[in-house]
């Protein structure tokens, strides 16, 4: 029997009427900034000034800061980060004129998070998607409102390719929200993500983490750091990591992964730094489409999910497969002229495997049959060459104090896909919707001759300056201008001759961000900023000739712009980072089509607008007493559109609310408890009548018990979805992903 939440909001079945899909709440942007100015002045009344003759001092903050970062037994790591490894940005994360949650290696530890999917639950305004036919599953997101998938970068460099990214080499995750193309280059409607990458350090330190549990749960990771005797301020690193689980409460569906990240640095802790490391990662997973919508046209059914046990699996055990592998060369070059004047270069070649195959679970027509012909499969070979320099100059123009930052990158990306068939799909056996078969059949799978292939070419020119005009007032801004060249050919199937058709476009575009931030005091800020960015046609790498398709070759990139007002404060000596933000991000001209007239080519008529308040905040209120979470409230529009039946609605997984905590206390005796919670309100899965449906409001708790055996080893138990809790956790456009059930690991962590 499963527990369920008591909230009637929670369980309650989706309303199938589109009029209460319509977002009616026409709030303005500016209504919520009373609240926001009075947390501001909250921040400010929270950190009195000294008494007079015992103002803070350079030499008083020395003192409390050894204290932050070490706790007295080495074994609690702040919360609260103080910088980001982004270059571009030059201040601590308190003065950073945006709202930016980073996600630390110790929650990620204590958590005992397993994908970059379970790290960013700590993330309130981020939703996951379902695959669908044009996009491999893996990671997919949206970040308040706006689709993310290819915005995810490794130590400031685009990530590539369909795939699960592990946290076994991850130092912090970091999510910079807003359009900022400034930093980011094409994409980042709604933000983009940063994955931190473990380096070596000076200093031998040495950990192993064992775990196994429920639903076959097994794995085992491995950090090494060691420093070279024979060479001066130089060391290597090393990273490994070998998984193997069920998905709990999800027939068939498993995940078996390794990986390795060697690194070696030299000259650290000196003016000239050199890294070097290699990343690889493989998988062979079963993958999960999940459970079908139920439309109206589905005989006997009331619309929506799908009356059937959330275990349910559609696909085939001889046909489905995922099976990935990543490869990733960094060499990162660093050196200080002087005090002032810094140099870095960062220069990858990554190359990502996806071979897939995978059922899409949709219903026979007239029937509650599920017909497994909506097969979704790709061979495909996504590489990426990188090269990015930043060049940072301090310096002062009088009074005033400059932090400027010059920045060029060169990259060449590309993409094949080859097209299989299955030669026996005539006899595909429909699956039972209650009682699904997956076994009995054998596929024939065959290349047709269909291949994809895509090149791109981007050029970048950034300048981005901070200006410190006092101890009060702040300026900053950036300025990045970008060509994004894409050729693309698709070469037909045997059986229609083979021919080529090839496509080419070139986009060109200047991004901005601007923001003013005011300091009250030393320990908070109040910021005003404004940015650009763009979402050209090719940005997934393909094109199109085809007047319907979001990616046709005459269309021109769609433009977004942000305005957000936000407050900072480190809070309870400088130990509690609280953040809050009012925001409103419009797509000004979102691409658009008439239904009604299916020659009518795609056009940039559409109008979409997310607006709304965060609040968060990471880091300890006592030394035993650490708290990371967050609030986000999305009010979300499609203000204009060709489809008259879209306006009004609200974007697509786009939850109206959503919350998480994490909170973990030491007790006395070595143990320590943890409790988190997440909550997402319902979403819907499109913007079109014809498909749309509603994923309902859900609550998940998660719980922790550990234990300190001794200085080198500690054990730690973790319960995920204590509660049980049926949900859906990814939405798609013909299906969705029921969360995963209760399941529970064990870990024992030796270092020394």
């Amino acid at each position: 029997m499963k527990m369920q939440h008591s909230s009637p909001d929670t369980d309650a079945k989706p309303s199938t009427a589109p009029k209460n899909l319509r977002n009616d709440h026409g709030k303005d942007f500016f209504v919520m900034t009373g609240t926001l100015l009075a947390l501001s002045q909250l921040g400010a009344n929270a950190a009195p000034a000294a008494p007079e003759g015992e103002a803070n001092s350079a030499e008083d903050n020395a003192e409390v800061l050894p204290e932050l970062v070490i706790q007295a037994d080495g074994s609690k790591t702040l919360y609260k980060p103080e910088k980001l490894t982004t270059g571009k940005y030059t201040v601590p994360l308190v003065d950073v004129p945006q709202t930016v949650n980073v996600v630390s290696k110790e929650v990620i530890k204590e958590q005992g998070a397993t994908s970059l999917r379970e790290v960013l639950k700590n993330v309130p305004s981020i939703s996951i998607q379902a695959g669908e036919g044009g996009v491999p599953p893996g990671d997919n997101l949206s970040i308040r409102g706006f689709n993310a998938r290819t915005d995810l970068f490794v130590d400031g460099v685009r990530d590539f390719g369909g795939y699960s990214r592990d946290p076994f080499n991850i130092e912090q995750v970091e999510v910079a929200k807003g359009p900022s193309s400034t930093n980011a280059g094409r994409g980042s409607t709604g933000g983009s993500v940063n994955l931190s990458s473990k380096t070596p350090h000076l200093g031998n330190a040495y950990g192993l983490l064992l775990g196994g549990g429920s639903d076959s749960y097994g794995r085992a990771t491995l950090d090494v750091n060691q420093e070279i005797k024979g060479l001066d301020n130089a060391a290597f690193r090393l990273n490994a990591m070998l998984h193997s689980q069920d998905t709990p409460d999800r027939d068939h569906v498993s995940q078996e992964r390794w990986g390795i990240a060697p690194s070696i640095s030299f000259g650290l802790e000196t003016d000239t730094r050199l890294t070097l490391s290699y990343f690889h990662l493989e998988q062979n997973n079963v993958p999960d489409y999940g459970l079908p919508w139920v439309s109206s046209s589905v005989p006997g059914l009331s619309p929506g999910l799908a009356p059937v046990r959330d275990s349910n699996w559609y696909g085939l055990v001889d046909r489905d497969f995922e099976d990935t592998k990543t490869d990733i060369f960094t060499a990162i070059f660093e050196h200080d002229f002087n005090e002032n004047l810094r140099l870095s270069n960062v220069s990858r070649y990554g190359r990502n495997e996806i071979d897939l195959s995978v059922t899409a679970p949709r219903f026979v027509s007239g029937s509650t049959d599920i017909r497994r012909s909506d097969w979704k499969n790709r061979d495909q070979t996504d590489t990426i060459l990188s090269n990015q320099t930043d060049l940072r100059y301090d310096f002062q123009t009088g009074t005033v104090k400059h932090e400027l930052i010059a920045s060029m990158e060169f990259s060449h990306e590309e993409s094949e896909n080859r097209i299989r068939e299955d030669l026996n799909s005539a006899s595909l056996p429909d699956a039972d919707l209650y009682n699904p078969n997956p076994f009995g059949y054998t596929p024939n799978l065959a290349y047709t001759g269909e291949i994809r292939d895509s090149e791109a070419d981007t050029i970048a020119f950034s300048l981005f300056d901070t200006v410190k005009l006092n101890e009060k007032w702040i300026l900053s801004g950036g300025l990045r201008w970008e060509s994004f060249d894409v050729d693309y050919d698709q070469r037909a199937a045997n059986s229609a001759g083979g021919g080529t058709t090839s496509l080419s476009r070139s986009d060109e575009m200047l991004s901005y961000r601007a923001a003013v931030t005011y300091k009250p005091r030393e320990n908070g800020s109040v910021y005003l900023g404004y940015g650009t960015s763009f979402n050209p046609s090719a940005e997934g790498l393909t094109l199109s000739d085809s007047a319907t398709s979001s990616a046709n070759i005459n269309t021109d990139p769609e433009e977004n712009r942000t305005i957000e007002l936000g407050t900072k404060w480190d809070l309870l000596d400088e130990r509690l980072l609280v953040n809050a933000a009012v925001f409103r991000t419009d797509k000004t001209n979102a691409r658009t089509q008439d239904p009604a007239d299916p020659s009518d080519f795609i056009t940039l008529d559409g109008e979409q607008r997310v607006q709304g308040f965060e609040f968060g905040f990471t880091g300890l209120i006592t030394d035993e007493w650490r708290v990371l979470g967050g609030y986000t409230y999305l009010d979300s529009e499609v203000r204009s559109s060709a489809d008259p039946n879209e306006v009004g609605l609200e974007l697509s997984n786009t939850p109206r609310h959503s919350f998480n905590l994490w909170s973990v206390y030491d007790l006395p005796k070595g143990f320590q408890v943890g409790l988190g919670a997440n909550y997402v309100d319902s979403r819907t899965n499109s913007t079109t009548l014809s498909r749309l449906q509603t994923a309902p409001s859900y609550v998940t708790f998660d719980a922790l018990v550990g234990y300190q055996l001794n200085e080198n080893v500690s054990f730690r138990l973790n319960v995920y979805n204590l509660a049980d809790k049926d949900y859906v956790d990814r939405v798609g456009g013909g299906h969705y992903i029921p969360g995963a059930g209760r399941s529970a690991t064990l870990t024992a962590e030796i270092s020394f």
